[in-house]
């Protein structure tokens, strides 16, 4: 597990500290034809040093296609939220939710609704009731997600156990909406839009009109790539502009808690872990939805996949992993 320490110094690690000498050697090569047996991978998107060296597609789709990122768009939406902060539409981390809220909470409210923060939404520990897993369907019904995520029961405390949920990703979206007085997607082309390439090209909204925050949203992988390149150089964009705070890049980059499910470390949006023999950040989305950040080896990797439902999503995820892990031992032996 990555230490806080370790991930500070490494998510602000400078751009060009090596050239990429390994865009045609033989091991990465090989292992992208080797992906080709992967049933669902779609495309695989590579940058190091913010020159992309690899955009292929497979399984007769086009590295260009847009996608349904899923859950990987998360780290979007903590984007935004960071930004917010820095221009002063919010407060930070720590400030509670309920207020931002007030005309979505339930009649008689938990007490413990006062005690949630933006911080706990982020790192998915607001204790309330998940409305991811078996529980998304049920969630996405409701006439209004805003109020049937706040209307949860609580499972844990605020600030305790990590309890997946979009419906925490959600509130961000509709607190983004509220403070700014702009759709969530409005705000992403405002802020984000000077980067190179990126664009969102669908993104679904709920019946209130609000934009889902965390899962729905359709990018190309040069697109996503060029959001982790953002994070990648601790939030400046290529034309130098610092377009996320530094100090929230850090913040997004530390392990608050831990999945269950896989044990690595969650930041705002981002999971973290060692991979290859390196320290990482990576985004994660349904189906086989990845941006793997190399901070010391300044290299993004994506891959997208199939979003369909499908029995093997975690195998799939698994098969991922081992081949990103792979191109980064590649990657770190040829520099």
């Amino acid at each position: 597990m990555p230490s806080r320490r370790h991930f500070i110094a490494a998510g602000l690690a400078l751009p060009m500290l090596m050239r990429p000498a390994f865009a045609q050697s033989a091991p990465l090569s090989a292992l992208l034809d080797e992906a080709a047996g992967l049933a669902p991978l779609r495309a695989i998107t590579i940058a190091q040093n913010g020159e992309t060296i690899v955009a292929q597609g497979y399984n007769s789709q086009s590295a260009e296609a847009a996608t349904n990122i899923k859950s990987a768009s998360k780290p979007i939406i903590g984007a935004l939220v960071g930004i917010a902060v820095a221009r002063g539409l919010l407060e930070g981390a720590d400030q509670p939710i309920a207020p931002l809220l007030a005309g979505d909470l339930p009649a008689n409210p938990d007490p413990r609704l006062n005690d949630v923060t933006i911080g706990h939404l982020l790192t998915m520990r607001a204790g309330l009731g998940r409305t991811s897993g078996a529980n998304y369907g049920n969630w996405v019904s409701s006439g209004n997600w805003v109020r049937n995520a706040l209307a949860r029961p609580f499972d844990d405390e605020p600030g305790g156990r990590m309890l997946y949920s979009t419906g925490s990703t959600h509130l961000l979206s509709a607190i983004l909406t509220r403070v700014s007085g702009q759709s969530t997607l409005s705000l992403a082309r405002e802020w984000l839009g000077v980067l190179p390439d990126f664009d969102i090209t669908g993104w679904e909204r709920d019946p209130q009109g609000i934009y889902l925050g965390g899962n729905e949203m359709a990018m190309t992988p040069a697109s996503l790539l060029a959001f982790g390149e953002l994070y990648r150089n601790g939030g400046r964009a290529p034309d130098g502009t610092q377009l996320i705070p530094a100090e929230w890049v850090r913040a997004s980059w530390q392990s608050y808690t831990r999945s269950v499910y896989s044990g690595d470390g969650y930041g705002y949006g981002w999971f973290l872990r060692e991979l290859g023999g390196e320290q990482i950040a990576y985004a994660w989305g349904y189906g086989g939805q990845m941006l793997y950040i190399v901070p010391e080896l300044a290299l993004s990797v994506v891959m997208v996949s199939d979003a369909d439902p499908r029995p093997t999503t975690i195998a799939d995820r698994d098969n991922l992993h081992d081949l990103s892990a792979r191109m980064i031992a590649a990657v770190r032996a040829a520099a």
